[in-house]
């Protein structure tokens, strides 16, 4: 792909420096169907990124963008606080219905604020008002969030270190497999609760990633998330499934913790919840921890009824059929594995491990640079990826669930070019 200079220099100048995927893919977007996109020049890219999540449909899904102009011509809520709608009830009742119930899940649903961290700080606000005490175990590598109290349970140096503040009131643990398998699961964990000289003050509750996305594609096994449950039960502590970047079907089933068989007390649901890309977030809990007062946890934005009408055209299109939408990203994330089993093979002295669920998966390197260079040749081939892990050693894939087959192979042959290219 040839692609020229483009414009960047209002983006450069005006705009802050905080800004981060952009330096990846210098370029102008212009427009986005499905899995792809396009800039202003009419370059195509294959979207192997789907806004970090957000995309699970691909971009302007023509079901969900029918639903939302269908709203908008005729003059539906657009902003509403917490007030009811209609296109509040239509939500909830075909939450409840299609995903709720069938899997016999008691939550209450709460609308914290439009993005992934509010639905955490409300997570941890209302875990520690419940339990009456301030600690939080959370574990290393993870991800929640870049406001304050969830930047307190994230595992990332750089990130938490933006912060400015002692970050405080959480410990984390070692996720599973962070020993290589050395050492039994939660040994540390125990004998801290059980020891009254450990100094490790009684947590409220646990938060925890089945399968860590910024923190390197850290899957954890089924039996590790069952112990930790039951752990939590013995402890008398609550479990968070942080459920924003594996949710909504990612890993296959709608809720990542299903495969593992347990019912977390609070999981927090955001990104693709809307379907379109709208800003939209859950915080999901047992109705007997639904202690909150009205107001005590609210914020201007939580009532963005687009997304509801999105969220709803989501539901009703690809979960009303029970597992037909599980099934087919199980099918692509098999296809996904053989690809990256044959570029492992291909690159054996490269190549560390590759790892995931469903459609989510990591390439990791020995190099710990190399997935950057990687990243930056794809696009210059015409594919979106983006790196993970501490270091950035890892290359994330995570394209829609709605990608073809075809655009698989297109993509996963455009990832194994760049990393022959870049050896």
């Amino acid at each position: 792909m040839t692609i020229t200079q483009p414009d960047l220099s209002v983006f450069e100048t005006l705009e802050s420096e905080v800004r981060s995927y952009c330096r990846g893919w210098p370029t102008v977007f212009d427009r986005a169907h499905g899995s792809r996109m396009y800039d202003e020049d009419g370059h195509e890219y294959l979207d192997f990124f789907a806004g970090a999540g957000s995309l699970n449909y691909g971009h302007n899904n023509p079901v969900l963008k029918r639903a939302l102009i269908d709203y908008l011509a005729r003059d539906g809520v657009t902003h509403g606080l917490d007030m009811s709608t209609t296109a509040k009830r239509a939500f909830l009742e075909s939450f409840q219905n299609l995903i709720l119930r069938p899997r016999d899940l008691p939550y209450k649903v709460m609308f914290p604020g439009p993005t992934g961290t509010n639905a955490v700080e409300a997570a941890l606000k209302l875990a520690r008002k419940v339990k009456g005490r301030e600690a939080i175990v959370s574990f290393t590598n993870a991800f929640h969030g870049m406001s304050l109290g969830s930047l307190a349970v994230t595992g990332n140096a750089f990130k938490r270190a933006g912060a400015g503040i002692p970050l405080v009131h959480g410990t984390p643990m070692p996720f599973d497999n962070y020993f290589d398998g050395t050492v039994p699961d939660f040994l540390w964990f125990e004998r801290l609760l059980e020891d009254q000289g450990s100094g490790l003050n009684k947590p409220a509750a646990v938060i925890v990633e089945t399968v860590q996305g910024e923190g390197g594609i850290n899957v954890a096994r089924p039996e590790w998330l069952r112990a930790l449950a039951e752990l939590c039960e013995r402890q008398d502590m609550l479990l968070i499934v942080d459920d924003i970047q594996m949710g909504c079907g990612r890993t296959g089933a709608f809720f990542s913790f299903e495969e593992a068989g347990i019912t977390p007390d609070i999981v927090t649901v955001s990104k693709s919840i809307s379907g379109y890309g709208l800003p939209m977030s859950l915080c999901l809990f047992r109705p007997e921890l639904d202690v909150w007062e009205p107001g005590e946890h609210n914020g201007t934005f939580r009532g963005n009824n687009p997304a509801f009408v999105t969220a709803t055209a989501a539901l009703e299109a690809y979960w009303a059929d029970g597992s037909a939408m599980e099934k087919q990203t199980r099918s692509r994330g098999e296809q996904v594995e053989r690809a990256l089993v044959a570029i492992a093979e291909e690159n054996r002295a490269d190549v560390k491990e590759h790892r995931g669920r469903g459609l989510v998966w990591g390439m990791e390197f020995h190099d710990k640079d190399r997935a950057g260079r990687i990243a930056r040749r794809a696009f210059e081939l015409g594919l979106l990826i983006e790196t993970s892990g501490p270091e950035g050693e890892v290359v994330k894939l995570l394209p829609a669930l709605t990608v073809t087959p075809d655009e698989l192979d297109e993509g996963l042959t455009t990832l194994a070019r760049a990393v022959r290219e870049t050896a």
